[in-house]
């Protein structure tokens, strides 16, 4: 559905909750998202911070709607105020019949914000009960299912999932009276949001997702060091072997080494062992991987990778977004290798996308990197993450070995069988040195063009099966002239801002980023008056790489490098212009 409207939707709903580190922000925007997920809206929930352990102003946004929504919106319709900072940070957002609610209101504040503000005693409740002080946004979540008319019940089993036995009795209390104090004022919101009961979906954000789509694939080691925005990883991973080991299930291994370039070579190490292996870092922990990911590609040893794009380069703002990786990753290791880069867009594609990298990598026995960013790494949004359809692929693995084992024998589809140490009849081999079939070192021009033919033939093995993957995607109109061009994250903006475009385009979403399928892509651009892309970075790194690949030129470009994800209505705007 395509409208023509200058602002935002009267479908859609934004709460914002803000206040500082520490305050409980994040879980009150993912505990809302939850409930209102369960109710069966569409939602989309974002995570503002900065990078402190405590105070500063962080803020979560939850934009939902009864139709599927692609990304939040940055007017707000309640603001639940942690702390004075938020109000004022946040007075020009409110859309004109918004609420506020804080603990107090001084004179300055009840003139700016009039008949939009709404004492809610959420620090005196939990004085009351002796409850910690971070339990207080569950009074705000009551107050807010009252406000908007909404069923009290779910919140129930959202708070005992959440909480489980710890703090879940108290947590229902205080949300029942948020509940309770609003409707003794008798106060409900002047816009209505109907639901549509249990929609059978569930909030999930990007790593999350990843994380579940490794799972799926028979993940038996994850190895990381924290680095934001990739850290969720390991700590989903890390509570989620920790649940199998006590109720008895297959385990999987999670390990956190001193520093980046221990994991990737821990990694390697696993593997040689026979483990499918992953490991997850942000853009600057994998520029310390960068010896260990061309070794990688040498020893054709399988390894899945998740690196999380944030604002660079250096430290930069490493708690904001950024895609400014792109050609630093397709371009990573030194040396000439194949390997897979994957950017999916949302959740159900990183889940796709995680599933996918461990599967291929044991296929072809080239490395595989999944592309994240932090907007999609550590936001949310309603999502289907259907195990069902992952089936674990082992690629070739030796079982019987007799007659001498070649470890890079050249094949018909450059793929060797791999064996493991205790494999009876093998001496298992793995170099960074050029070497023959056998895994012996040698400098002979020959076998070096032979083995760099061999390993790149792969790439021609894996592009015959394009039709099996979305390497690209396409929205909207698939016949317009008009093509909008996107990658990652930015696809939730541009889908979202599509709703309020004049005209009715094509959309391109591209995926694979190597191998790049330039057939599909050109295909979909070759007829076009008017392309324009849109991303995350200042020099249009998606832009540049379409045209090494396909020699088409984009001219219009959308580009937003200052540390923040698109804003839905601006994009419009600035589409509806070019457009």
């Amino acid at each position: 559905m395509f409208w023509k409207k200058k602002n935002q939707s009267p479908n859609i709903f934004t709460v914002a909750v803000g206040g500082a580190a520490g305050d409980g922000v994040r879980e009150a925007g993912t505990n809302l998202g939850r409930f209102l997920t369960k109710l069966g809206f569409e939602v989309f929930v974002s995570f503002d911070y900065p990078s402190l352990i405590r105070g500063g102003h962080n803020f979560s946004r939850i934009s939902f709607s009864k139709e599927k929504i692609y990304n939040d919106y940055s007017k707000i319709d309640v603001l639940i105020a942690l702390n004075d900072e938020t109000m004022h940070l946040h007075k020009n957002e409110l859309n004109g019949d918004a609420v506020v609610f804080s603990e107090k209101f001084d004179a300055e504040d009840l003139k700016m914000f009039g008949q939009n503000a709404m004492l809610l005693p959420m620090i005196k409740t939990t004085e009351e009960l002796n409850a910690p002080a971070i339990t207080r946004t569950s009074v705000a979540l009551g107050a807010v299912c009252y406000l908007l008319d909404l069923p009290f019940g779910e919140i129930d089993q959202i708070l005992r999932r959440v909480f489980k036995e710890k703090g879940y009795e108290i947590n229902v209390t205080l949300a029942e009276k948020g509940y309770k104090h609003l409707e003794n004022l008798g106060f409900r919101h002047s816009r209505r949001m109907e639901h549509n009961g249990d929609g059978g979906k569930e909030l999930a954000d990007g790593n999350t997702a990843f994380a579940k789509g490794l799972l799926a694939a028979g993940l038996d080691f994850y190895i990381a060091y924290p680095m934001t925005p990739s850290t969720s990883i390991l700590h989903y991973l890390a509570k989620q072997s920790r649940f199998l080991k006590e109720s008895g299930k297959k385990l999987f291994k999670v390990i956190h080494p001193e520093n980046e370039i221990a994991v990737i070579n821990m990694a390697l190490g696993a593997v040689y062992a026979g483990k499918r292996t992953a490991i997850g870092t942000a853009g600057g922990g994998f520029a310390l991987m960068q010896e260990a990911f061309a070794l990688a590609g040498m020893s054709e040893t399988p390894i899945a990778i998740a690196v999380s794009q944030r604002q660079a380069p250096a430290t930069g703002s490493p708690t904001h977004t950024a895609q400014g990786d792109l050609k630093f990753i397709i371009n990573s290791g030194h040396g000439e290798f194949p390997r897979i880069v994957i950017a999916p867009g949302d959740p159900e594609e990183a889940f796709k996308a995680g599933a996918d990298a461990l599967n291929l990598t044991w296929k072809y026995q080239v490395p595989a990197i999944v592309l994240l960013d932090k907007h999609l790494s550590e936001n949310s949004s309603t999502s289907i993450l259907d195990i069902s359809k992952i089936a674990v692929e082992k690629g070739k693995v030796a079982k019987n070995i007799s007659g001498g084992y070649k470890r890079y024998q050249i094949t018909e589809d450059g793929v060797s069988e791999m064996a493991f140490p205790g494999t009876a009849g093998a001496v298992i081999k793995a170099t960074s040195y050029e070497h023959t079939e056998e895994g012996i070192s040698t400098e002979d021009p020959k076998l070096v063009k032979a083995m760099g033919d061999k390993r790149f033939s792969k790439l021609k093995q894996l592009e015959k099966e394009f039709s099996k993957y979305d390497t690209v995607k396409v929205y909207g109109d698939p016949k317009s002239k008009n093509v909008i061009v996107f990658w990652g994250s930015t696809k939730g903006a541009v889908l979202e801002a599509g709703k309020y475009l004049k005209k009715q385009p094509k959309f391109l979403q591209i995926l694979w980023m190597s191998p790049f399928d330039s057939e599909k892509v050109t295909e979909n651009l070759k007829d076009a008056k008017n392309i324009i892309i849109v991303e995350n970075n200042r020099t249009g790194q998606l832009a540049s790489v379409i045209r090494e690949k396909t020699g088409i030129n984009i001219e219009n470009k959308i580009l937003k490098y200052d540390s923040l994800p698109f804003e839905v209505i601006e994009l419009a705007k600035q589409l509806n212009e070019i457009l």
